[in-house]
């Protein structure tokens, strides 16, 4: 029977096995996938140690719970190995953001749309922001014209996932890539 010390594999979702395995009977799996019957917990380990595989619970919370004759090591790896594959697959999704005023010039704002064109062509979301400053809080519509504006210009590339909105003395808007 192997054993698995705790320091050297770390279990992901503490799954008992062998020793750990502290109830009177079980639903035993069998190696091959069948189900064997309820159990015994001795009878169970044995028939483990016969096979020179370990007992795994697989489900702890049933009645009774249930344990698996499998080779522990193996499976810990395909776990592993299908936790990678998933990871590799993910898209990770930035946010980057992109600070405007509310008296920006037009080319500026050009060039500030052609940025966030790239971001958004690469698959990220992009936050645009305006912070007012002094007076300009009295005219907000100005900076709510200079977002509907940059809105229109990389409308080819990205909707808007958050209408432009004002929370303190900042105006802000999210915008996604279109799909």
């Amino acid at each position: 029977m192997k054993r698995y010390d705790r320091e050297v594999l770390p279990i992901a979702n503490e799954m008992l096995i062998n020793e750990q395995i502290r109830v009177r009977e079980v639903r035993l799996i069998g190696s091959d996938g069948e189900q064997v019957g309820i159990k015994t917990l001795s009878e169970a380990r044995s028939m483990a140690e016969e096979e020179g595989l370990d007992l795994v619970m697989m489900s702890p919370n049933a009645k009774p719970p249930v344990c698996k004759i499998m080779d522990y090591g193996k499976f810990r790896f395909e776990q592993a190995k299908k936790a990678k594959e998933a990871k590799k697959n993910q898209k990770v999704i930035e946010l980057k953001e992109m600070r405007l005023s509310a008296t920006i010039d037009l080319h500026d704002m050009e060039v500030k749309a052609k940025n966030v064109a790239k971001f958004l062509q690469a698959g990220d979301k992009v936050k645009v922001s305006i912070r007012f400053k002094g007076r300009q809080m009295a005219h907000t519509e100005n900076g709510k014209a200079v977002m509907d504006k940059f809105q229109e210009m990389i409308s080819e590339y990205g909707v808007a996932e958050k209408q432009a909105k004002i929370e303190g003395r900042n105006m802000f808007m999210i915008l996604a890539p279109k799909s």
